[in-house]
This record gives structure tokens, C-alpha cells and sequence, in this order.
């Protein structure tokens, strides 16, 4: 952000701490946890550095952090191809398929590794029945066979998910770093805000800078490659939780759209920033459903009891043709769509029929298994949103008696779920029937030299969740490893002036010690902002000019230009954003790269001239999907010096054959 010259006069100038390293690694999820475990197998006996740099703890970093119940993405029996046509058909039609069959031909082996790890996987007994994890059964490798939710998904006891993936990055990180003789290769609870390009080479990154949320610390990283994974984007939108709720979503709240944001500053090519995410949870406590549709079958309806999939086909083949035809092959955006028509119709609330998928289920079952039934219901929610089983309790609500409601969420900015927003990447380059123009020499690297990316930084190509994005990291691990020996004389320098982006990461701290003075409440003040307060200003722009729940989900031209007019005020204001202590300076550089990943957002939304997600977004002036003209990807590059943005189409190429 731009900010009025920072001299610390009023705050305190931190101490800097200068770390030079190979690989850096920025972020702590899934896809930064398996490029550490994998750029250390390769990096290691070659003696270059490996570093990794989060704000969280790695132990509960990332969208894993609270624990799953299912990784929703192993192949297994299934074909790699089949994987592509499964991505394609959910996300639209428009996916880089290059991408998605190298993830499917190698995601499995994460998978392996998280049992060989201690994850415990469900099996089926000799007799077909389930036996949890918690039963000693063969491992996935030694012919195992895992309990099904859907065709791609597995069922775990996840709650230790993140932790045991966790455990294997820190054991790698520890092997580099004895051996190559560094103090420290690790360091948690450090927000990087800046990518430095290099100075003798302007497309090219050489170093990240950022801050302690801890200590009063500046940290400087130079390296020869950087990993830039820090997860999607959330409360870029005003939540449907309100009040002391408002904290509660479906995607962690951590998740500040950094990768959008970072990326875009650094010159990458955005592509697809147009999609978003608008899953159908379980009512205020955001539970996930995927369980109860693909595990315990159960069926969600309209209040009526109708089954809105199918009493709402016509209308909306009307509107999508093709995209509405088959109610057995319906997007998750399309089902969506047919929910709010019964909702903006008065037919809602939707309930989800949990206590009939209960009783159907119960009728071949002794009374033990029953109870064991009803106790993984509960444990659904355990493993993963804790949440969502306090407000069935506190509502009353036992699902094996009772239906619950379901509502579409707030959107979020994603490229690892089912969503495929993110950046332009280069592939594998050994696809028969892909642009050659797609690969330009290593996997996973952006059109930035040395900047790669993974999980929800890789765009077009969603449906990898945690399991694929770890494997993602894997890839972009052991491409790196490549690039830093194929640069081994390169020798980072960085274009700018360490002091004077340090002064511009501090400024909020300064301006808030500056001014905190001028009024009686700190929080109302006529000189700066506070990140809360941006926050609040932001979400309710996007919400209401950009396609949020106050109006369907649906926006226009004229809607989207007057909320980039209101975008472009707010991204002044940014100027006068205040942090009182280093949390909430990290509120504020978060909130900022909200902004950048809102914008792009709107930005992309407003160039497509279709409602490409129908469900996930409707442009009233173009309620339809355009095929002739718009089937193609979106790509978006800004340029920080004039702070414009230039939008452009490129070809979509189908690979695997329908």
C-alpha cells in the first residue's frame, strides 16, 4: 500500500534479521508442508537451504488446521483421465487440463505417505462392513480397501490431519538444516507483506520481507526461488455471521487473499479470478455436507420436501441449456442455483433430511451399529468444525430425529476446493496435445522467474483439496530444486531499498502512534483507519456491488463500476490505515491484500461477459453461459508502478477426450 513517509519518529524502529537461504518456502499449509518434504529429499544432498517462513504455527496452519474427515481427492482405482473429466465438468468447462492430470497421476502417493505417517484410514472388512481407523487393517499399499464416500473420496479420522502432516515438513526442514549447517531454517508467527524483485533482473524475485506478529522484528529473506502459498482468500465478503459470530466461516479466516495479492504485486498473470466459491453449509455453524450427501446419502429438499434439483431443471435449463439438462450431472454451482430459485420463491428453509438418511440406513442394522452410526455422524463435525455439532446442541438438534437447514455461504476466492481462481502457471510440458506454450520449463512456476506457487495459488484447476495441494507442493518442491541448480551462480540482490520497505511495513504503527492522541477514543479518528474499520468497509462494498448474499449473488456492469469506484477510494484510504500493536499490523496487511484480491475479483467478473458460475455469481445483464465467446480463460495482469490493470482472453484447449 502506499503510505506517507514513515521516519519512526513516534514508534519504534524494529530490529532487522537478514536470512539468506536456496529455497523459501511462504506459508505453512498443506502445499508448503509437501514441498518442504520434498525439496528436502532433492535439495538436501545437493546442500542447498531450504526455509520456511509462516504467520501460524505449521502444527495448525492452512485450511487443514482444524482436522477433516475425509481427504476428498485419491484416485485409486480410478483413471487420472477420469480425474480431468470429473475437474472439468464441476468447474464449467474450463479448466488446464495439464494441470489436473499431473496432479491425478501423483496425488495418491501423498496419500500413502499420510498413512505411512499415522493417519488413520478407513477400511472395508472381507465382508464389506466399515471399520474405522481406529481397527488395525492392511494400509491403501498393502491392498487395503478405503471406505468411499464418493468415487474420490476416502473417509479418515482426521482430527491429527494437519499435525501428522506437520510433523513430516518439520522432520525435513531438521535434515536440511543439520546438514547444511544453518542455525535456522523455520520461523512461525512472521508475516511476509513484500516480494522483492531483483535488482538486476526486474522479472525476477529475489527476497520477501516481512515482520514478527511476535517480537518488534523485521525480517529480510533473499533466495533463488520462492514457494508463495499462503492459502485463498476469506472475508473479502461480509460473512452471513454477524456480531460476535462474525469470526465464524467456512474457510479459515487466516486465509487473507496474500497469494492474490503478493502474486499480483510481483507482475504474475492472474487467470480465472472471476470464479469463486459459494458452498451450501449446514446453517451458521458452516458444518460440511459432503459426508452427509456421499456417505450417509442423504437427500436435502425445500420445506415442502420437494427436491429442488428437480422441480427447478426446467427453469434453469431454460436460462444454462446444456449446463441444466441431466439432473444427475449437475455442477455444484447449478444445484446452487436451483436451491435459491425455492428460496427467493418462499419454499425455504432448505432442510437437510438427516434424520430419513438415519432411518433408511438404520433399517439393516443392529442396534450396536446404530449407535456407532449415529456416533460418526457427530464425529463429522468433530473432525473438522467443531462448531457446527455446538450449534446442533445448543439448537436442540439431534440429527437422527430432526432435519437442519442448509444455506449458501458467503463467496470465498479459491484454487485447491471446489473453486479455480488463482495464478497462471507453468505445467508439466509432457502432455500429448498441450500448448507448448504452457510449459516454459518448470512445473508450477508462475509467468514471474523463480516464483512458484501450489494449492490455492495454482488457478484453473481446482478440486485438488488437501491431499492435492500437498502434492502440488510436492511438484513445485522438486521443481525448484531444479531451478536453484540450474541458477547455481545466481546470487540474489534486491531491487529496493531494505529501510525504506521496512518504513512502509511499519507505517501503521507509526501513524497510530502519530495521531492516537488527536480524539479521546482511539478507535475514532479523523487521521487513519483502523483494520477493523477497513475491514467492515470493504466487505460491504463486495457484498453489495460485487455479486454478495445481500442481493443473490448477483451483479452487473453498472454495479461492478461503481463498486471499483468505491474499491478505488477505499484503496486511498489504505494510505491512513493505524495499528495500534503488531496484531493488528498484521490485520492491516491482510486487509490490504483482501483489497488486491477483491479487485481483481471484481475486475475479472467485469470482463467476463457471462454467468460463466451460475451459483456462484449471476451477472443480471448476461444471465446465461456463453460458450461461443466465452469459453476461454480470463487473464488478468496488474502493473504496480501505474497501479492499472490489463485484462485479456486465451484459448481453452480440451486434452482428454470427453
Amino acid at each position: 500500500m502506499g503510505v506517507e513517509k514513515n521516519e519512526f519518529k513516534f514508534s519504534q524502529k524494529p530490529e532487522v534479521v537478514y536470512v539468506d537461504t536456496d529455497i523459501l518456502l511462504i506459508g505453512g499449509g498443506m502445499a508448503c508442508c509437501g514441498a518442504a518434504y520434498e525439496a528436502a529429499k532433492w535439495a538436501t544432498p545437493k546442500g542447498l537451504r531450504i526455509t520456511m517462513v509462516d504467520k501460524a504455527a505449521v502444527d495448525r496452519s492452512g485450511a487443514v488446521a482444524m482436522g477433516l474427515s475425509a481427504i476428498n481427492t485419491y484416485c485409486g482405482e480410478n483413471d487420472p483421465a477420469d480425474y480431468v473429466k470429473y475437474v472439468r465438468a464441476d468447474l464449467m468447462g474450463i479448466i488446464r487440463e495439464d494441470l489436473v492430470y499431473d496432479l491425478g497421476r501423483h496425488v495418491d502417493n501423498s496419500v500413502h505417505l499420510f498413512e505411512e505417517w499415522g493417519l488413520p484410514i478407513w477400511k472395508r472388512d472381507e465382508d464389506g462392513s466399515t471399520m474405522d481407523g481406529a481397527k488395525p487393517a492392511p494400509k491403501l499399499t498393502e491392498g487395503g480397501k478405503p471406505v468411499r464416500s464418493g468415487r474420490w473420496q476416502i473417509m479418515i479420522n482426521g482430527e491429527s490431519y494437519k499435525v501428522i502432516v506437520a510433523e513430516a515438513a518439520k522432520k525435513a526442514l531438521e535434515y536440511n538444516r543439520k546438514e547444511t549447517g544453518v542455525e535456522q531454517n523455520l520461523y512461525e508467527r512472521v508475516f511476509i507483506s513484500e516480494l522483492i524483485h531483483d535488482k538486476n533482473n526486474p522479472s525476477k524475485v529475489a527476497g520477501a520481507i516481512g515482520f514478527s506478529v511476535r517480537e518488534h522484528k523485521a525480517y529480510v529473506f533473499t533466495a533463488k526461488t520462492m514457494l508463495l502459498a499462503c492459502g485463498g482468500a476469506v472475508n473479502v465478503y461480509r460473512p452471513r455471521s454477524t456480531a460476535e459470530g462474525q469470526g465464524r466461516a467456512w474457510y479459515p479466516v487466516w486465509n487473507a487473499g496474500t497469494t492474490y495479492a503478493l502474486a499480483a504485486q510481483a507482475g504474475c498473470e492472474l487467470v480465472l479470478m472471476e470464479n469463486r466459491f459459494v458452498p451450501a453449509r449446514f446453517k451458521d455453524g458452516y458444518g460440511p455436507v459432503g459426508a452427509w450427501f456421499l456417505f450417509f446419502k442423504c437427500k436435502a429438499t425445500n420445506s415442502l420436501g420437494e427436491d429442488y434439483c428437480a422441480t427447478n431443471l426446467a427453469a434453469a435449463n431454460k436460462d444454462f441449456g446444456k449446463y441444466a439438462e441431466d439432473p444427475h450431472k449437475l455442477t455444484t454451482a447449478m444445484r446452487n442455483h436451483m436451491m435459491m430459485i425455492d428460496m427467493k420463491a418462499g419454499k425455504g428453509p432448505i432442510l437437510m433430511r438427516t434424520h430419513e438418511a438415519m432411518a433408511a440406513l438404520a433399517e439393516t442394522m443392529t442396534p450396536k451399529q446404530i449407535k456407532h452410526l449415529e456416533a460418526e455422524a457427530w464425529e463429522d463435525f468433530l473432525d473438522m468444525c467443531i462448531g457446527q455439532a455446538v450449534v446442533w446442541a445448543g439448537n436442540n438438534i439431534e440429527p437422527e430425529k430432526t432435519p437442519s437447514e442448509l444455506m449458501p455461504t458467503e463467496p470465498y476466492l479459491l484454487g485447491s476446493h471446489a473453486g479455480c481462481a488463482g495464478i497462471w502457471v507453468s505445467g508439466p510440458g509432457d502432455i500429448a496435445g498441450v500448448p507448448a506454450e504452457w510449459s516454459w520449463g518448470y512445473n508450477r512456476m508462475t509467468t514471474v522467474d523463480g516464483l512458484f506457487t501450489a494449492g490455492d495459488g495454482v488457478g484453473a484447476s481446482g478440486h485438488k483439496f488437501s491431499s492435492g495441494s500437498h502434492a502440488e507442493g510436492r511438484i513445485a518442491g522438486k521443481s525448484m530444486t531444479a531451478y536453484c541448480l540450474d541458477h547455481a551462480d545466481y546470487k540474489p540482490e534486491l531491487g529496493r531499498d531494505v529501510d525504506e520497505v521496512i518504513a512502509e511495513i511499519y507505517a501503521p504503527m507509526e501513524t497510530f502512534a502519530k495521531y492516537k492522541d488527536y480524539s479521546t477514543d482511539p478507535s475514532v479518528n479523523p487521521n487513519y483507519i483502523r483494520p477493523k474499520m477497513f475491514q467492515a468497509r470493504l466487505q460491504k462494498i463486495m457484498d453489495e456491488y460485487v455479486a454478495g448474499v445481500s442481493t443473490w449473488y448477483t451483479t452487473s456492469k453498472t454495479m461492478l463500476e461503481k463498486g471499483l469506484e468505491h474499491l478505488s477510494l477505499l484503496k486511498e484510504d489504505a494510505e491512513k490505515m493505524a495499528a495500534a500493536d503488531l496484531h493488528e499490523l498484521m490485520r492491516a496487511w491482510e486487509n490490504y491484500h483482501r483489497l488486491m484480491a477483491g479487485e481483481a475479483h471484481a475486475r475479472h467478473i467485469l470482463f467476463r461477459e457471462d454467468s460463466r458460475y451460475p451459483g456462484y455469481y449471476f451477472r443480471a445483464d448476461h444471465f446465461y453461459v456463453d460458450d461461443e465467446n466465452w469459453k476461454c480463460f480470463t487473464i488478468s495482469k496488474y502493473d504496480r508502478d501505474s497501479k492499472e490493470w490489463t485484462l485479456s482472453k486465451r484459448d481453452y484447449v480440451q486434452v482428454v477426450p470427453d
